[in-house]
């Protein structure tokens, strides 16, 4: 990790502005990256209460407590909110007017501007692009005309995509020659879209980066992906860079976090290529393709993200072990039983009760000798 500050500090020496140890952290959303980050606040003596629409949410298991209602029940975010000392989340597509009632009552981290960015494809390009970032070319699509206008400059093979609510593949139609394009509007389902050129690049990877209250500022490692029909499915660190390409990396992430004023963990996926880094899109929470420092790091990505949003000095990220992650999407479940076995594996599963295809379930850290 770089430029990690010096941390191991006694409580009693904890900057002015940090929570103490019991202090409660409201999480919006209950899935799995909620679920770890309840098991890293509980290693610092934090409670966390999640709040999820669904019952049942795998991160109920392992938190203090548990609203189950609706982002629209403005009376139950409401004793949420009292119940807590800050809010973070776990996901970005969170409704506006829900924000906008919490933050009247706590302090949310990471901070609104990240996850208005975030939550519309075409305003992340454009604030990527004006931090004089390099990104694929793309155009936005409000509709069909637009849609000829935009393959005639960009050209195809593209990939149509929504402008917000997509994740691991959905809401993306491929476009390869102008015939696919009425098709692949039309799966837009008439919401606003975004029309991203493809990129010829040699590999993607990622930065998972902190940013603390103080603006202190530390990447781990970045790590090489495979994805597989939109989903991620094995990060391998150390990635296969050259130095000055890790450098690159680490400095690129740290100034998206520094231009957002940002507080908490960042995913930031970029592609590799001949001219550079161009950046894919960035993910202000904790990320699946940071699940490696778990068993690679002594301070995983979940205990800094709960270290930052908490006002505590940012941990120890530096890499003691090279790791391979492979996510366990759907039948993998059927593996699990050999996958205990393995030397060097490290499970983690996410008590989802019900297996579905393309579901992720779990996944698993193999330590690399």
């Amino acid at each position: 990790m770089s430029d990690a500050p010096v941390t191991d500090l006694p409580l009693t020496d904890l900057p002015v502005n940090a929570l103490p140890a019991g202090s409660t952290i409201g999480i919006l959303g209950g899935g799995q990256l909620g679920r770890m980050l309840s098991i890293a606040a509980a290693r610092l003596g934090m409670r966390c209460h999640i709040f999820e629409p669904g019952a049942n949410p795998p991160a109920g298991d392992v938190a203090h407590a548990v609203t189950t209602a609706a982002y629209e029940d403005h009376a139950a975010l409401s004793a949420f909110a009292r119940s807590v000392d800050v809010i973070t989340y776990e996901f970005e597509n969170i409704p506006t007017a829900a924000l906008d009632l919490l933050e009247t009552l706590r302090p949310i981290r990471p901070g609104r501007e990240a996850l208005r960015i975030s939550q519309d494809r075409l305003t992340e390009k454009d604030f990527l692009r004006d931090l004089g970032l390099m990104t694929a070319p793309y155009a936005d699509v409000p509709n069909a005309a637009a849609l000829d206008e935009a393959l005639a400059r960009i050209g195809a093979p593209a990939i149509l995509k929504t402008r917000r609510f997509g994740y691991d593949g959905k809401g993306q139609a491929r476009i390869n020659n102008a015939a696919n394009a009425p098709a692949a509007f039309a799966d837009m389902a008439g919401g606003p879209a975004i029309l991203e050129g493809f990129v010829d690049f040699t590999s993607e990877i990622s930065i998972i980066a902190a940013r603390s209250l103080d603006g202190s500022v530390a990447c781990y490692d970045p790590g090489e992906n495979v994805h597989k029909d939109g989903i991620l499915r094995t990060t391998t660190v150390p990635a296969a860079l050259p130095a000055a390409r890790r450098t690159d990396a680490v400095l690129l992430a740290a100034k998206v976090l520094n231009a957002l004023d940002y507080v908490g963990v960042m995913g930031v996926e970029l592609f590799v290529t001949p001219k550079g880094l161009i950046v894919n899109e960035i993910a202000p929470r904790v990320h699946n393709s940071g699940h490696w420092t778990q068993n690679g790091c002594s301070v995983d990505q979940f205990e800094q993200h709960v270290r930052a949003v908490i006002g505590w000095p940012l941990g120890d990220g530096q890499r003691h072990a090279d790791v391979v992650m492979e996510n366990l999407i759907g039948d993998d479940m059927a593996r699990v039983d050999q996958i205990a076995r393995e030397s060097g594996a490290a499970l983690h599963l996410y008590g989802k009760a019900e297996v579905k295809p393309g579901r992720k379930m779990g996944h698993v850290n193999r330590i690399r000798a």
